[in-house]
């Protein structure tokens, strides 16, 4: 791709989601049906990061509940809180996510609708539509998180959940070259982006390997946003990566985290 033409970042990125499906990234595998059998039967686990399943008690009664999986395509998510008994819309910018979930829901007999989307945009759903959002980490591919957090306000119900997993904006000071020959070398300042922080070769390279865009949000965005948007927050904890990645900088602090927060019923204070 020439790093001269202007660049749709919700287009491309679709399309780089579509390659991380055909190469297996992990957060695109579907669940086996060996899991939904247990989902049925009251045993899941769902994860918002790579490795800590989030507590059951962050999550509302799902039977019968309406449940927004946000830009949570992949077969993983939404099968399991379907299965569980809810009703569950999967929004995702990725076709090949989507049909991650379709292919689930068809292999398992699962009642689950797919919408096509962007997580910043959730105009095709009315006001106060959804008892729980279920956001894993992915707001680090869009280059604005606050309009992330100010729609999913809108369309929960009063009373309602979301559960948010994000990057550290941390990750994304280091050198990735120098990082990964297992040094870690302070190169970008914070918020980092893909099209703005790195150098045209780099840029230059990253978009030949068709690879997602990244941004980072600082923690005022994605946790300050939170709060500005309306919500309260009642949980919070952190992350490493999977030992298989043998992540360099989870050798030394949690590069993820995830958020329980609340849409209150009335105004706080009332």
């Amino acid at each position: 791709m020439d790093i001269g033409t202007p660049l749709r970042v919700e287009s491309y990125n679709r399309d780089a989601w579509d390659r991380q499906v055909a190469a297996g990234n992990p957060w695109t595998i579907p669940v086996t049906p060996e899991q939904v059998q247990a989902a049925r039967a009251g045993r899941w686990e769902l994860y918002l990061t790579p490795t800590r399943p989030v507590p059951r008690d962050w999550f509302p009664p799902l039977a019968g509940a309406e449940v927004l999986c946000l830009a949570s395509g992949g077969g993983q998510q939404g099968p399991l809180l379907a299965a569980a008994g809810a009703r569950v819309t999967v929004l995702d910018n990725s076709p090949r996510q989507l049909a991650q979930d379709e292919l689930v829901a068809a292999r398992e007999g699962l009642a689950l609708r797919t919408v096509l989307g962007d997580m910043a945009d959730l105009s095709v759903f009315a006001g106060d539509t959804f008892d729980l959002i279920v956001h894993p980490v992915s707001n680090t591919f869009v280059p604005a998180v606050r309009p992330v957090w100010a729609e999913a306000f809108r369309v929960l119900r009063p009373g309602g959940v979301l559960l948010a997993g994000f990057d550290n904006p941390v990750i994304h000071v280091f050198d990735e070259t120098r990082y990964g020959q297992g040094e870690l070398v302070v190169r970008y300042p914070l918020p980092y982006s893909d099209l703005a922080s790195l150098a045209p070769e780099d840029l230059a390279r990253r978009l030949a390997q068709g690879e997602p865009l990244e941004f980072s949000h600082t923690l005022e965005d994605q946790i300050g946003g939170q709060l500005a948007a309306g919500f309260v927050l009642t949980g919070f904890y952190e992350d490493t990566d999977r030992p298989e990645a043998d992540d360099l900088l989870s050798r030394y602090l949690p590069p993820y985290i995830a958020t329980r927060a609340l849409k209150p019923k009335g105004e706080i204070g009332s």
